[in-house]
């Protein structure tokens, strides 16, 4: 019997094209990375929680498992970013499009009981943003 505890999900690794860029969309939404993180490979920061976040250039990763490819045939990966509100879903979304960013689903009340929405990061990760609607039980 193995008595050794489980791993536990200690950060949330992102690979990016463009490090500048990503930067700047996860500031927004409040993600706090230290200032010069710009010229750096690797970059974290820390989440609610315990998590972290990080980013690593395309070319970091390469330098290490050199035949990485980015995936195809849609985003990388999927984060959620919870709102104070419905209106703060919509506030923040329309924040990140008119920004320039991909809006792949404009705000809506979800059968699920969350006004949900979904915008793209400069990779074309999904980004998903939700807060329980007033009259849903969460």
């Amino acid at each position: 019997m193995n008595t050794a505890p489980a791993p536990q999900l200690g950060f949330i690794g992102l690979v990016v094209s463009d490090l500048a860029a990503s930067l700047a969309f996860y500031r927004r939404l409040g993600i706090e990375f230290p200032e010069g993180s710009e010229d750096q490979p690797h970059v974290e920061a820390a989440l609610p929680g315990g998590l972290r976040l990080a980013l690593d250039t395309e070319a970091t990763v390469r330098s290490f498992y050199p035949s990485w490819r980015p995936p195809t045939g849609g985003g990388r990966v999927g984060l959620a970013f919870r709102c104070t509100g419905p209106e703060h879903v919509d506030a923040v979304y329309e924040t990140l499009v008119t920004a320039g960013y991909h809006g792949e689903l404009k705000p809506w009340d979800a059968f699920w009981g969350q006004r949900y929405a979904t915008v793209h990061d400069p990779d074309g990760n999904g980004v998903d943003l939700f807060a329980p609607l007033a009259n849903a039980a969460q």
